[in-house]
């Protein structure tokens, strides 16, 4: 067994494209081995800002030989025939076997390649390889017209101690490489094998392991923090993305004008973040502190000082830049910011931003107006004031710079102008997935079920994996609020008062999503619809109780039994009501001629009563208990009576007490829809 090893050193590959292309070459060498028939006990690959490299364990020394049969002529063909078939084997007539079959006797030859050596096999085929290789943007450089991310410059390829001998991008394949770009010195040095690669590259101040680089990081710009009694925030997207731009990374931190601490501090976290890939810091309060850690690329001789010195230089620039955006947008008021909604569009069958504000204040002083105990506190005055004001940060130069910010600084900018409270929060969290407050749940819910009901009544629907308006998102995020608020609300006036014609279908398209926003909780979706398919339910919130309950029913015994029973009594009528029509007409007491249906029928009046009311007092266990009560009458109903009588009379009446039965169960769900 052999090690291979393949590194390709080249000029910056983006952090973003890394682990991608890492998984790529790793994917593409297993396909080369599976097509040359060899394998390899294990593979790694790895990458840093300046060279991918893969190394795979256990790789035979050769690929398995090959045993082919081939079937020839028949034994007494003639010679020329056996002839054609010798020279297309190449062997001899002596060593054919004949053998008999159920056409005849003929003659098989069993042809023996040996296997190649892995080391020409990797040759033959890794400038293939390296060529199909996919990048979102790749560039030539040389004569061959080879693609690559950026200028390759070496080429190493060992199998064991072996060069493995091909071209690729003009560079032939060999040992050399380089180390870290300044630490690692001028010259190129000699990898030994796969073995002692990764030694070998930290000697020159390479640390190949993506992971490892970023447990330094993570580790050691926490403990720069930690030492001056400040803490990092935790952002693992930029850990990640500062492993993917060091090959030797040195968290260092460093100080900012505590005078920048007027502008908000998302503001000046973002800045750090996106534009430096610093980390911000907190401190004991748990506020911005005016100081940040950077992660450089080396060891520098004075401790890292004149690298600290140059990053809050340049800081100091970023931050000056957001602080111009801040101080621009606070002169002007939130009113004069929402009127220039009216030049933005929001969709062209749909009008203007404005004309969606608008919308979305009415609808949302209606809510509160129609519903105050499901939002205290929530005037219609407060409601409507913090939806007309909700999207006019959209317009301000700090969200034009910094769209990951919108609805945070329009919650600043409220703020700063002496908005009430409940406003300045309706603000902050108008895009959070789950608000909190009465005032800011009422506008951002609003703004979803607009949203949703527009595009719907536009025939802008989702189709398949299409939804390129997020509507299924936003139909979750109407679910989150419902549920998580614990909102009791009748959907298809609301949908109504959207001013839409959808209600029907857009509280389908809800159910749906409430089936897999569920999913995750333990919810079976079959019982969402057998509930829901009762029709006239659209208090989210109540079905999901009532989903709840049936759920911990169906899943006892008693409650399973019960459920086999009400679908056998479902099906026999959906049987005979093909035959002659519904059956849903009063029983006749008189024609009850069995104990077992005598005693049935007296209990299905009392269940139904129970059922109604427990279901009007929204007391959906004493709904479930009353059912599972019947069980054993079912039972014993099915055991002592046939349906099908031979008198008609006798007949009508048991489909009619079959009916009776269902109709009590459909008072609490379709219990033919229920899975099991």
């Amino acid at each position: 067994m052999a090690d291979f090893l393949l590194e390709l050193l080249t000029e910056e590959i983006p952090a973003r494209m890394q682990p991608a292309a890492a998984a790529q070459l790793k994917e593409r060498f297993e396909a080369l081995l599976a097509n040359v028939g060899l394998s390899a006990e294990r593979l790694e690959t790895h990458a840093t800002p300046r060279r991918l490299a893969l190394l795979a364990y256990g790789i035979p020394d050769s690929s398995a030989p090959l045993s082919e049969e081939r079937r020839g002529p028949r034994a007494d063909a003639p010679a020329a025939a056996i002839a054609g078939f010798l020279g297309s084997t190449g062997m001899a007539r002596e060593q054919l076997e004949e053998r008999e079959t159920d056409k005849g006797r003929f003659l098989f030859a069993t042809i023996r390649r040996p296997g190649q050596p892995a080391a020409d096999l990797l040759a033959g085929r890794m400038p293939a390889m390296l060529a199909g290789f996919a990048w979102p943007k790749s560039m030539r450089w040389e004569d061959t017209g080879f693609r690559w991310v950026r200028p390759l410059r070496s080429v190493v390829a060992i199998l064991d101690r072996e060069i493995v001998p091909f071209d690729v991008a003009g560079l032939a394949s060999g040992r050399l490489t380089h180390g870290h770009r300044i630490m690692g010195g001028r010259e190129p040095f000699e990898i030994v094998s796969a073995a002692t690669h990764r030694d070998q590259l930290r000697a020159t101040f390479v640390i190949l392991s993506a992971d490892e680089r970023a447990a330094i990081i993570r580790e050691k710009a926490a403990a720069a923090a930690a030492a001056v009694g400040l803490t990092l925030v935790a952002d693992e997207a930029l850990v990640a993305e500062n492993a993917g731009l060091t090959e030797w990374p040195v968290p260092l931190l460093g100080r900012f004008d505590p005078a920048f601490l007027t502008v908000p501090p998302e503001l000046l976290a973002l800045t750090m973040k996106v534009n430096q890939k610093y980390f911000a810091c907190l401190d004991r309060d748990g506020k911005l502190a005016p100081a940040f850690v950077c992660i450089a690329n080396l060891e520098a001789p004075d401790g890292g000082k004149a690298i600290v010195a140059g990053n809050e230089r340049v800081l100091a620039a970023r931050l000056s830049d957001a602080r111009f955006f801040w101080e621009q947008d606070l002169k002007v008021p939130l009113e004069e910011q929402a009127a220039k909604l009216s030049g933005i569009l929001f969709h062209e069958k749909l009008g203007t931003m404005a004309d969606k504000v608008e919308r979305v204040a009415k609808l949302a002083r209606w809510l509160v107006e129609t519903y105050p105990a499901q939002f205290p506190g929530a005037t219609p005055d407060l409601v409507e004031r913090a939806a007309r004001l909700c999207k006019a940060d959209l317009v301000t130069g700090t969200v034009g710079e910094f769209p990951e910010l919108q609805g945070i600084i329009g919650g600043h900018l409220a703020r700063a102008q002496g908005e009430p409270p409940e406003v300045v929060e309706a603000l902050r969290q108008h895009y959070a997935p789950v608000p909190e407050g009465a005032v800011p749940v009422a506008v951002a819910l609003v703004d979803r079920i607009d949203t949703l009901a527009r595009f719907f009544a536009a025939d802008l629907k989702p189709t398949g994996s299409r939804d390129p308006f997020a509507l299924r998102r936003a139909a979750l995020a109407i679910l989150d609020m419902l549920v998580e608020g614990q909102l009791r609300l009748r959907l298809n006036g609301l949908f109504a008062a959207a001013a839409t014609t959808e209600a029907g279908e857009l509280l389908g398209f809800l159910a749906d999503r409430l089936k897999v926003q569920q999913r995750e909780a333990g919810v079976r979706h079959d019982l969402i619809d057998a509930v829901f398919a009762l029709g006239g339910e659209d208090d989210l919130v109540r079905l999901l109780a009532r989903v709840m309950a049936l759920q911990a029913f169906v899943e006892t015994e008693a409650g399973a039994n019960l459920l086999a029973g009400f679908k056998r009594a479902a099906n026999i009528l959906k049987a005979e009501e093909r035959k002659d029509g519904p059956h849903d007409g009063p029983v006749a007491p008189a024609l009850l001629m069995a104990p077992a249906e005598r005693e049935l029928d007296t209990a299905l009046e009392a269940a139904q009563a129970a059922v109604e009311a427990a279901v009007a007092a929204e007391d959906f266990t004493a709904a479930m208990q009353t059912l599972a009560a019947l069980r054993p009458l079912v039972d014993r109903f099915f055991n002592e009576v046939t349906v099908n009588a031979a008198d008609p009379a006798l007949r009508r009446n048991r489909l009619a007490l079959l009916a009776k039965l269902r109709d009590t169960a459909n008072l609490v769900a379709d219990f033919s829809r229920i899975e099991g």
